[in-house]
């Protein structure tokens, strides 16, 4: 599965699959799945880890070993963060979830506002899940899910594994690339060296994604040096997953509608590395800043983006989710009935979210490399739904088992000081020789720094 990433680093056409073998791998403990969910985060946090490596020895180095804790990748592949004397709030908003209509299964994401009022206003329910259910009872679920997306909002109506194989966006998103890349004009060769124990030093990182899979490829980066600074526009909050996906990052907002704003963001664009977007896709477009005006502002800028449902087919700018992916594509289907459930069967963590972080700052990683010796500028563009294309293949008739309790020999023994409390993280299940995880901040409230590049 690893191996399915392509090298771009000498060439487009270049293995990685006997490099990620030599990453040494602690067998113990897993997630318990239908489908290979520890295997996939092993393999996308070893891609990371690879390219992590390979970039470090551009010095002229051999190439750093690197070692990944099974245990370790389950845990990070849901939760980090353990609170010390608080409480987080919940992950759903109390209207989320899996609904039952008149032909099957329907799944709505109703944690931001927007989307929340457009599914209700589409069903005419109070914000009460008992009135939402009677309401989407009198729907079909193809029906209510194409109203609620025409709205506005966010639904995924569940199909079988072999139904999204035959649908237009499953069979599209089947003939995409697991990373699209776009060569861009040579940019600046760069002679500098670089630090072996923190190899992103002095890389800007521009933050421009939400939950999850974009800012966890940024949390990845900020632990080896990079200055990620995340930008956010008024109001948006994410009161669950943010301490958990801001750690190392300083965050600043700006509001993009906003003359004056955008010209602090041309500003930033200007002085960035690396643009990480996950917007849906047209949306920067929208805002004046498509990919010709990037590169217009900076044609040295690296440009990794994200979208949910891929980039081709009639999907395509649909706004989406890992939950409804998973529902979408299949695996919450397969569950299910391996599960003999009564109800839609997810994985046992946001996996697509996941591994697709680990997988951009892997391309991330890559884009560096190919940049620093050759002067060549890449783009790179992944997808939630083409990740679930690489794991569906994966699922079995036999459950994997669960792994032993969390115990205090998992957690890593610093007190992170968070905006909220103190708090202590799962160790790291990535090591890489001669280079530590290490952030340079706290998890910290968005719209709090300075949208300003740090001086050197």
């Amino acid at each position: 599965m690893a191996a399915a990433f392509p090298s771009y680093a000498a060439s487009p056409n270049e293995s990685m699959a006997d490099e990620l073998s030599s990453t040494s791998v602690i067998e113990e403990g897993g997630l318990p799945s239908w489908f290979a969910v520890t295997d996939l985060a092993v393999a996308s946090i070893a891609t990371a880890g690879l390219m992590l490596a390979r970039l470090a020895s551009k010095n002229g180095g051999n190439l750093p070993s690197r070692t990944v804790d099974r245990r370790l990748a389950s845990f990070w592949f849901k939760t980090t963060l353990r609170p010390v004397g608080w409480t987080l709030p919940p992950i759903w908003n109390a209207v989320s979830g899996n609904y039952l209509t008149q032909d099957g299964w329907i799944r709505l994401h109703t944690n931001v506002s927007a989307h929340r009022a457009a599914a209700l206003s589409v069903l005419g329910a109070s914000e009460d899940r008992e009135a939402v259910a009677k309401a989407v009872a009198g729907w079909s679920g193809v029906a209510l899910m194409d109203a609620i997306v025409e709205a506005g909002g966010c639904a995924a109506a569940m199909n079988n594994i072999d139904e999204w194989r035959h649908h237009p966006q499953g069979a599209a998103v089947a003939q995409e690339p697991l990373i699209q890349w776009v060569e861009h004009e040579t940019g600046n060769h760069s002679t500098q060296p670089l630090d072996q124990a923190r190899p992103l030093a002095g890389i800007r990182i521009l933050d421009l994604t939400r939950i999850l899979a974009g800012p966890i490829s940024t949390r990845f980066l900020a632990a080896y040096g990079a200055d990620v600074l995340r930008i956010d526009p008024p109001g948006w909050d994410e009161p669950a997953n943010i301490p958990e996906v801001v750690l190392g990052k300083r965050c600043a907002g700006l509001d993009l509608r906003q003359e004056e704003d955008q010209a602090t963001f041309t500003k930033l664009l200007q002085g960035a590395d690396v643009l990480v977007h996950g917007y849906r896709h047209g949306a920067l477009a929208g805002l004046g800043f498509d990919a010709e005006a990037r590169r217009t502002i900076n044609p040295n800028l690296i440009d990794v983006s994200l979208n949910a449902y891929g980039w081709t087919g009639p999907w395509t700018m649909r706004r989406g989710f890992d939950s409804l992916v998973q529902m979408n594509s299949g695996i919450a289907d397969f569950g299910m009935k391996q599960e003999r459930s009564d109800t839609p069967f997810p994985l046992p963590a946001q996996a697509l979210d996941h591994a697709t972080g680990y997988l951009m700052a892997a391309a991330v990683l890559c884009a560096l490399e190919r940049r620093h010796v050759a002067g060549i500028v890449t783009s790179a563009r992944l997808s939630l739904a083409r990740t679930a294309a690489m794991l569906i293949p994966t699922h079995s008739s036999k459950k994997s088992e669960a792994m032993s309790p969390e115990t205090a020999a998992d957690l890593a023994p610093a007190i992170e000081k968070s905006a909220w409390g103190d708090a202590q993280r799962i160790r790291f299940p990535l090591k890489v020789e001669g280079i530590d995880a290490k952030w340079p901040h706290p998890a910290g409230k968005l719209r709090t720094a300075e949208p300003a590049w740090q001086q050197v």
